[in-house]
């Protein structure tokens, strides 16, 4: 664990959501967002097995209405 990395969100033991800051000041920083979801199902797209996370994380963070944005920059 490090201390001041982020929030962590844990949906349960398969599911959690990340949001922290990258950048080395406090103009022009990045805020990121990882989804994670472990699933032994590979026929399923990672934009279908993520989206009702995506979407939570979204509305409960409200960084749509915070940030100005509505949508990513980069998606990786």
């Amino acid at each position: 664990m490090s201390k001041n990395q982020g929030y962590i969100f844990k949906y349960n033991e398969d599911e959690r959501v990340i949001f922290r800051l990258s950048g080395t000041g406090s103009s022009g920083a990045t805020i990121r967002i990882y989804l994670e979801r472990r699933s032994d199902d590979t026929s399923i797209k990672v934009e279908d097995a993520l989206k009702e996370m995506s979407d939570n994380a979204l509305m409960l963070s409200q960084i749509n209405e915070l940030s100005g944005r509505d949508r990513p920059t980069v998606i990786t």
